[in-house]
């Protein structure tokens, strides 16, 4: 008999019951597996509840129905749980996974990063995901016993390496971190808990973080249509998207706008996901492995796109940068984003007593890097609605963000 609420997995899959542990040793709970805890923990976090009031792309005053980072988490969600059933993964770690990837993102999308990074250059710099590890293991305080959630191990090391190693063999970093260094805040932790950072993640993280992106094509898709950014024929542009509204075209004669943007996107998303599937068994199969840690030690992911998706995954991501991320609407939002947030972040380092009592307690006597650390960590945790309160309250003129 199964342990509770356990659902069949692969000897790939990551095992909740074998798990490497926590970093504080807690009673294993009768009705839920470790990884169903992990889940739980973050769906309960300050943090996920924030996510309803941050930025995905539109501020959240611009309409009620696009996406924020908690929609936007939701879907992932959705996503990295059918692939992780459909490949035999634990889905509950994947939906997990799924659901703290975006813990550590600013207010106002990703012109908050900007900010921080630009702002904290001099002081270890900031990065949204090295921010999710210390939401998850310092800055969520709800517990008598720990700082943090206390999350697993298959968890935490998924939280970070999701998009892959983040160093080679010889520790030298790798990715997005080769000109500038694996963030402080990972190296930390990683003294203290091996997350094994030169290895792949599992695959409930691969899975994750292909769900992201399949997420994140088909809802801005949406979102941009939508919003008038750009209009449906000028998607045609993409080969990939072209052949779906041939499709539905022949398929729905006449069909109305809205009907029109859902079958578009509803197909995107299924083509993406059977693809991942596909491919994933392909690879499953070649490597055949016996346990995660065979996953782990892969010389490349086994839950990714073929090289056609893949292709198909760069023309949308390269449409939607010019004909959304960067339209003259979403850039003028963006750089009283901007303001805002450099405005903030000059005022609390000039001010730490500007803060509330909880963010400056223990800052007497503190270096200016734990000073700016403890500045960077107030704003990003702040909500876009947060933000421009605390604007307000603190300047004479905070800019309308339309």
């Amino acid at each position: 008999m199964r342990p509770f609420g356990e659902r069949w997995r692969a000897p790939y899959a990551c095992d909740p019951g074998a798990s490497r542990g926590r970093l504080y040793p807690e009673p294993v709970s009768p009705t839920r597996s470790e990884f169903q805890r992990d889940r739980d923990r973050i769906i309960h976090s300050t943090a996920f509840r924030r996510l309803k009031h941050k930025t995905q792309v539109f501020v959240y005053h611009e309409g009620d129905h696009y996406r924020t980072r908690l929609t936007h988490t939701i879907e992932v969600s959705q996503i990295a749980r059918a692939l992780a059933r459909s490949l035999g993964l634990d889905e509950d770690l994947a939906e997990a996974l799924a659901l703290s990837h975006d813990l550590g993102h600013t207010p106002f999308g990703h012109t908050g990063e900007d900010v921080l990074e630009a702002c904290m250059a001099e002081f270890g710099g900031f990065d949204h995901n090295a921010q999710a590890l210390r939401i998850v293991t310092r800055l969520e305080r709800r517990y008598a016993d720990y700082d943090g959630l206390n999350l697993t191990w298959e968890t935490l090391e998924g939280l970070v390496k999701h998009n892959g190693p983040l160093t080679d063999a010889e520790g030298k970093p790798t990715l997005r971190y080769a000109a500038r260094g694996v963030p402080l805040a990972i190296l930390e932790y990683n003294a203290i808990q091996d997350l094994e950072l030169a290895t792949h993640a599992g695959g409930e993280a691969q899975a994750a973080a292909i769900a992201d992106d399949i997420a994140y094509d088909s809802h801005d898709i949406d979102d941009g249509l939508r919003a008038g950014l750009f209009d449906i024929e000028e998607l045609r542009e993409v080969p990939f998207l072209d052949e779906l509204l041939r499709e539905i075209d022949g398929r729905y004669p006449g069909l109305d706008l809205s009907r029109r943007i859902h079958e578009l996107t509803r197909r995107v998303i299924t083509r993406f996901v059977e693809d991942v599937v596909r491919e994933g068994e392909r690879r499953l199969d070649a490597l055949d492995p016996k346990s995660a840690g065979e996953i782990r030690r892969a010389s490349e992911p086994v839950i990714c796109f073929s090289r056609e998706m893949r292709e198909a995954d760069a023309d949308i991501k390269r449409f939607l940068y010019a004909h959304m991320y960067r339209h003259p609407s979403v850039m003028g939002v963006r750089r009283k984003a901007d303001d805002i947030l450099r405005d903030l972040f000059t005022r609390f380092k000039a001010e730490p007593e500007a803060m509330p009592e909880e963010w400056r307690e223990g800052l007497e006597g503190a270096d200016e890097a734990r000073l700016a650390r403890r500045v960077a960590d107030y704003i990003a945790g702040m909500t876009d609605g947060y933000a421009i309160l605390e604007h307000r309250r603190l300047f004479d003129v905070t800019p309308e963000l339309r």
